[in-house]
């Protein structure tokens, strides 16, 4: 049997891994220091040309099949990881049979729930990561995935200006349809509930959860949180011939929310006293795509809300509301973002993504100016905050708290 790699894009020098060892053997020399979650599959990360990839070992078909939709799920530009390669047709050194391997890109700045709690975080940790996991899994849901598998194990987080964005990161007990039904959602909502109540529990036993949580409690939120939001998105509304106006009132909370209307269905009564809008497309990253066109930052969707914040102040302090946002935007970008950004000192540059750095600044900014009773300069902000805060916080490019999977674990929940 021949080694065989699939691979949109292949690179030479996967044929320099040890593919005839098995997995959880492979030398230090070809792992990356990244933090592991609990996967009933062995999971390791390795450096490979400069970049770091996830390699999970599994039967073939399996691999091959969530190689594929992954890549679907990215055409569908769906939060979840970049599937980079199958490898397959693996033999060890006295001719067995090893399993496949599916090879993902590493999500950079990401980290799994279990390396969260290895921190000290502020309150309410727990209830935004379920936020996040809500908001995953309505993006999922309108595209027609059913997940099968909802955890927080199997996901993966970035910090979005004092939130949080959830990536999936394990499609393999995934299906794609034209649409779900009622029963489809309600059974990975179910899924959810039952996993992360096990996750927290696990967490709680271990001393890692936050006082005063209870992880039966805070588990149903999602399905709170999930109702709430799918029915923003997506219920008929009726109201009057007269009051019009709610159909931009209704587009306007649809981009508070981070989504656009592309289009939006509009009916009236037989004797047209009544109007029925109802959203048909919807799409996530309002606020993302228009700092992208503005400014060609890509960064997450909260994080482009508090820069188009930032923006719109900037506009107002230098009396530029009438000018062109285009222009406007790019000398935001060049006199206060970018010198902010680079005013981080190299060794310090992996601990925080540009735009979450930009956040913090802007947050550290605010304290510092209520402490002084007046404003302070955002320079004065990034030299205290680079001085006093950043130098604390982990190394989150890199290595996030400790390796998880050597966090103690009371009940196996994860990949239920």
């Amino acid at each position: 049997m021949a080694l065989n790699i699939t691979a949109s894009r292949p690179d030479p020098a996967l044929l320099d891994l040890p593919w005839e060892l098995p997995l959880e053997t492979w030398p230090e020399d070809n792992l990356a220091a990244l933090p592991r979650g609990i996967s009933r599959h062995v999971v390791r990360f390795v450096k490979l040309s400069g970049r770091v990839l996830a390699v999970k070992e599994i039967k073939a078909d399996i691999a091959e099949r969530e190689y594929q939709m992954l890549r679907v799920l990215n055409r569908l530009e769906v939060p979840c990881v970049e599937p980079f390669g199958v490898v397959s047709g693996r033999l060890d050194r006295q001719g067995n049979a090893l399993d496949a391997c599916l090879i993902t890109r590493h999500l950079q700045f990401s980290l799994p729930y279990r390396a969260l709690f290895s921190q000290s975080l502020r309150p309410g940790t727990s209830s935004r990561l379920i936020d996040a996991l809500a908001v995953l899994l309505v993006r999922l849901h309108l595209t027609g995935f059913w997940w099968g598998d909802v955890s927080l194990s199997n996901t993966l987080f970035r910090r979005d200006a004092g939130a949080f964005a959830a990536y999936l990161v394990d499609a393999e007990t995934g299906e794609l349809h034209q649409t779900l039904s009622h029963g489809q959602r309600d059974h990975d909502l179910d899924i959810a509930r039952v996993n992360i109540a096990g996750e927290l529990m696990d967490l709680e036993a271990g001393g890692y959860l936050e006082a005063g949580t209870d992880p039966v409690d805070t588990s149903n939120q999602i399905v709170t949180r999930y109702a709430e939001l799918w029915a923003e998105l997506t219920e008929l509304e009726r109201f009057e011939r007269g009051d019009r106006w709610r159909v931009d009132s209704r587009i306007r909370r649809l981009n508070d929310l981070g989504f656009d209307v592309d289009e939006l269905s509009i009916s009236t009564d037989f004797d047209g006293t009544h109007i029925q809008i109802q959203p048909k497309v919807v799409d996530a990253g309002h606020h993302s795509r228009r700092l992208l066109r503005l400014t060609g930052l890509d960064v997450e969707e909260n994080q482009a809300r508090r820069l188009l914040n930032d923006l719109d102040s900037y506009r107002a302090s230098q009396d530029r509301q009438n000018d062109d946002e285009e222009i406007v935007a790019h000398e935001w970008l060049t006199r206060v973002y970018e010198p902010i950004t680079r005013a981080v000192p190299r060794d310090l540059a992996g601990k925080l993504e540009p735009a979450e750095l930009f956040h913090e600044v802007l947050e550290h900014r605010w304290y510092m100016s209520e402490r002084a009773g007046h404003d302070v300069p955002i320079e004065d902000a990034i030299q205290d905050y680079v001085a006093t805060v950043l130098p604390s916080k982990p190394d989150e490019a890199t290595v996030v708290g400790v390796d998880t999977v050597e966090m103690p674990v009371v009940a196996m929940f994860d990949d239920l």
